[in-house]
């Protein structure tokens, strides 16, 4: 049976949240263009942030209030913002 089922929309809700931020506000903000660099703060602030898998976002939304959603961006926010000044010491001391 698990051969012919598909598990594809299975995801991390965190993902596109911290990706979003990162792409549309930090990276611009501290003027990172290298995508390796960006790869490297998103997982680590996904790694620091809890998993929350899910199939559809729309359910998660659902069952979310306003609060526990600007609660989370929070906690995305913080978490990538972490990371970028980890990531980033990281390579300016490697160099």
């Amino acid at each position: 049976m698990t051969e012919t089922m598909s598990f594809q929309s299975i995801h991390n809700y965190y993902e596109p949240l911290v990706i979003d931020y990162l792409v549309e506000h930090l990276a611009p903000e501290l003027d990172i263009t290298d995508e390796n660099l960006l790869a490297d703060i998103a997982c680590l602030a996904l790694n620091n942030l809890p998993a929350r898998y899910i199939r559809h976002d729309v359910d998660m939304l659902f069952f979310l209030t306003a609060e526990e959603r600007e609660q989370m961006q929070a906690e995305v926010t913080a978490e990538t913002r972490k990371a970028a000044e980890k990531v980033l010491t990281d390579t300016d001391e490697r160099q």
